[in-house]
């Protein structure tokens, strides 16, 4: 896997009612690549995938790979605790021409040990061969902690497994990634605010919440420290680390589809069991969004649908 910089993970934009807006999504995703990123994710955390049915779920990935039309790769989220239910849909994820990679978190709840999670990733990988698969280490969401020894058995053994998200929030645990890993394998920071911090250790680039709300710069600010540019990013960083913060002032993606409504790019809908940001933090994310000029974000005109 070649792919390098800023991904976002992408929000999946719902109407009022509930359903899935196809338009708002296909909208999102010629104002992501416009913007500059370098490569998109769907059906993540932040896309809510745990509340899309699986017919959902894989109409949202087609859309936003037949939306994004190879000008980026596109990588589809595909995450279960049950080893058997996560290859029936990886089979059917498989299908899906034009996709560049599967992202998959480690197993929630069961809480299974670094050989289980080894044998799951295994049977995954195996299933979606020749497709990269990128794993996603997200210990706050699922009850248990990727080791870096496994993940860089699994790349040893699985030609496929070429890449990690990594969301510990452990910038010692990137780094020692960074350092054990095969020469090609990436190493993907999963917090806005250490991507700095991750780069500087080794990492990759970063798979991000807040370019959903600000793409250019975002992808700006890891592109300049994958450069050495440190001033230019730092400068960003400064700019924009608020923002990250406040995507998380209540669970995301809450707080981010809040901004992107105020911002005309989709309705603030999420599924139960997230609930739209109260009145005061609404009032609080507003004004963050109009001090840092988001709300000075055209949106496409109507029209500017490209597939529809």
């Amino acid at each position: 896997m070649q792919t390098t910089g800023c991904g976002t993970a992408l929000i999946t934009p719902f109407r009022s009612d509930g359903s899935v807006d196809d338009r708002a999504l296909v909208a999102l995703v010629n104002w992501q690549i416009d913007s500059g990123i370098d490569f998109l994710v769907a059906c993540g955390s932040t896309g809510e995938a745990a509340t899309l049915d699986e017919g959902e779920w894989l109409s949202v990935v087609t859309t936003v790979v037949e939306a994004a039309a190879g000008r980026v790769p596109v990588w589809a989220g595909c995450t279960h605790n049950s080893t058997r239910e996560l290859v029936r849909l990886a089979e059917k994820l498989s299908r899906v021409r034009g996709l560049d990679a599967v992202l998959s978190a480690n197993p929630y709840y069961n809480k299974p040990t670094q050989e289980g999670q080894y044998l799951h990733f295994r049977a995954l990988a195996e299933t979606v061969h020749p497709l990269p698969v990128v794993l996603y280490n997200v210990p706050g969401r699922t009850g248990t902690n990727l080791e870096p020894e496994t993940v860089v058995r699994l790349a040893g053994d699985l030609e496929n497994v070429t890449a990690v998200k990594e969301s510990s929030g452990k910038i010692p645990q990137i780094a020692t990634l960074a350092h054990w890993a095969p020469r090609n394998f990436k190493v993907f920071c999963g917090d806005d605010n250490l991507a700095l911090g991750a780069i500087g250790v080794g990492a990759d680039g970063l798979i991000s919440v807040a370019s959903n709300e600000a793409p250019a710069e975002v992808g700006r600010m890891v592109r300049s420290a994958l450069r050495n540019d440190w001033a230019l990013a730092r400068e960003i960083e400064r700019k924009y680390m608020r923002l990250f913060d406040a995507n998380f002032w209540e669970s995301n993606p809450g707080p981010v589809k809040t901004v992107l409504s105020l911002m005309g790019r989709c309705d603030a809908t999420v599924r139960l069991p997230l609930v739209k940001p109260d009145r005061a933090v609404r009032q609080r994310l507003e004004r963050l969004a109009g001090e840092l000029g988001l709300l000075r974000e055209a949106p496409l005109p109507e029209g500017d649908m490209r597939m529809f």
